[in-house]
């Protein structure tokens, strides 16, 4: 077990009173669940197991569904990175205005590439989509906050103040060393038989959401118990397709020796 693992009961209990005047706000309590995450990546520097499994015991809701939207967002990382992150924005916008260029630069200046860290932890380098300040490309963000108009002569600029401690925007914390790539590789993933956090001690394939979740057990009984028809009106699909145009379908592809 990590030094921050041994911390993270301490550090929960800390900001107990700060995650209930949040999840305070809400009229549902799950639409807490980005605030907190921020919370505690602002304290841990990324968000950890623990904090994901915290989050779920607070809300009442599966450690799935909260795994599931901190992989979402590029606001959130899931696993160790530098004290600055460098996210540099591949939009429309930016592409036409030289982020390519920009990005071309950080990758030499630094030796690495995307969702990559260099070696000393310090830096932490993404390529992201529209960060929606058109207006201001080439734009970035460095630890969520937004710098504008960035060309390749500013980089080293920017860099050196990062390094010297002097830039405007502060480190991170980093209670984990990172390694090289934050990037989870699924494949090797699912050929060395690991599963994400979310599906860890799920004892059967038809619960969906983790351990306690009933969801699966649920849909699998409006089909079959309930014998539900997914060709009238369901909140299974979202276009729903006659029974003449399925018969249809598949009488083409019957003669098309499909």
């Amino acid at each position: 077990m990590s030094e921050r693992e041994k911390n993270f009961p301490a550090l929960r209990e800390r900001l107990r009173s700060e995650c209930e005047r949040i999840i305070a706000q809400y009229e549902q309590k799950r639409s807490a669940l980005l605030p907190l995450m921020h919370l505690f990546q602002a304290h841990e520097g990324f968000v950890s197991p623990q904090a994901m499994q915290a989050a779920a015991e607070m809300l009442d809701i599966t450690p799935a569904e909260v795994e599931g939207t901190v992989s979402f967002y590029t606001l959130l990382y899931p696993r160790p990175v530098g004290k600055y992150m460098l996210q540099v924005c591949r939009g429309l916008a930016c592409s036409i205005n030289g982020a390519e260029d920009v990005m071309a630069s950080f990758r030499e200046r630094l030796g690495i590439g995307h969702m990559q860290t260099t070696d000393d932890g310090l830096f932490s380098y993404e390529e992201v989509e529209c960060l929606a300040a058109c207006d201001r490309a080439t734009c970035m963000q460095v630890n969520l906050e937004f710098a504008y108009d960035v060309t390749p002569q500013k980089i080293d600029g920017m860099l050196d103040a990062m390094r010297a401690g002097s830039y405007a925007v502060a480190p991170m914390a980093q209670t984990e060393s990172p390694e090289r790539t934050w990037a989870i590789p699924q494949d090797a993933q699912v050929a060395g038989g690991k599963k994400s956090q979310g599906a860890r001690g799920v004892p059967r394939p038809d619960n969906a959401g983790g351990v306690g979740d009933p969801s699966g057990v649920i849909m699998l009984d409006n089909i079959v118990s309930r014998d539900v028809k997914f060709f009238t009106g369901t909140n299974e699909r979202a276009i729903v397709d006659s029974r003449a145009v399925v018969e249809t379908v598949e009488e083409e592809g019957a003669r098309a020796g499909h």
